[in-house]
């Protein structure tokens, strides 16, 4: 079975989409572009280097985005190159990544609700922006129950 536009509009899977990535973001220390960004190289499946920064044309510049990728983790290699029969390195998103990935979409689709412990990094009441973000999670969670 093939999903038309009028079946993921049915779903409404886009209508929570930014609070989702606010709170991934937040929650996991990521930037806007940065969980952009591994979405999409999280669809690629196996990637470059040259094809993670073809990637990156539609974001905001960051010359240090691959590396801070790589070294928290969302990054590894697949494959190392060995200079003779494989001249480069294939590269993948990591477990974490795909984990935070799969989570985003539990979210959206309903199927899991978004932390609103007061462990949570996202959920709480400290400022003016908090406070309003809080309101749109308890809106979405009421709206789930509908």
């Amino acid at each position: 079975m093939r999903l038309t536009s009028h079946d993921l509009r049915e779903l409404q899977i886009l209508k929570y989409y930014r609070l989702v990535r606010k709170w991934a973001c937040k929650t996991y220390g990521l930037k806007d572009a940065d969980l952009e960004l591994l979405i999409y190289l999280d669809c690629k499946g196996r990637f470059t280097r040259q094809e993670f920064i073809d990637g990156t044309y539609t974001y905001s510049w960051d010359k240090e985005r691959w590396e801070r990728l790589r070294s928290e983790g969302w990054i590894e290699v697949w494959r190392h190159r060995n200079r003779t029969t494989i001249k480069y390195s294939v590269f993948k998103t990591s477990f974490k990544c795909s984990q935070l990935i799969s989570r985003i979409y539990r979210i959206l689709l309903g199927e899991e609700d978004m932390p609103t412990s007061s462990r949570s990094k996202f959920y709480n009441n400290k400022t003016y922006t908090d406070k309003v973000y809080n309101k749109a999670i308890d809106d979405m969670i009421k709206d789930k129950d509908r």
